[in-house]
């Protein structure tokens, strides 16, 4: 029982690590279930201390995701409006141009919406610049922690079958 549900943690904390990056699939949210998951099954010193290493990494990236994204889309002052635009044409984007359509359209969708609020394409540009730096940066953030949260779990589980 131990294996099945290591192989399923790992294959969640996987698929929540390429969620990060491309977020139709979910991201640290998956990988904080699997490390969850891992932890209440094997229980003991190793479960504990992945739950606490790993779970605090995934947290960590979650907050530095939102927190870099935010602050800049205030500081920019971009309105919800925006950002509302801008999951819309992700949305599309996805569908219309396969892989990497979703953050075409989230660029679209958010340049456009900001030149109708600023009145003009190049007084949209900066803003909208802005904002896609910070959200690429969130999303590195965010993915190196889920990789660390992997790495510490992949030590717990080596550690785990090999003095268990």
């Amino acid at each position: 029982m131990d294996i099945i549900i290591t192989l399923i943690s790992a294959l969640l904390i996987g698929v929540g690590a390429v969620g990060i990056i491309y977020p139709i699939l979910p991201g640290s949210l998956a990988v904080l279930a699997g490390v969850v998951l891992w932890s209440l099954v094997i229980r003991g010193p190793e479960g504990w201390t992945t739950l606490a290493l790993a779970g605090a990494l995934v947290l960590v990236g979650m907050v530095a995701q939102l927190v870099l994204t935010g602050r800049t889309l205030k500081r920019e002052r971009i309105p919800n409006r925006s950002t509302l635009f801008a999951a819309v044409g992700a949305v599309i984007g996805m569908f219309l141009i396969p892989v990497v359509g979703l953050f075409v359209g989230f660029a679209l969708g958010l340049y456009a919406s900001e030149a109708l609020r600023r009145r003009g394409l190049l007084e949209a540009l900066p803003a909208t610049l802005a904002a896609l730096k910070s959200m690429g940066l969130g999303i590195v953030v965010e993915f190196t922690c889920a990789l660390l949260a992997g790495t510490v779990f992949t030590i717990a589980v080596i550690t785990y079958f090999v003095t268990g």
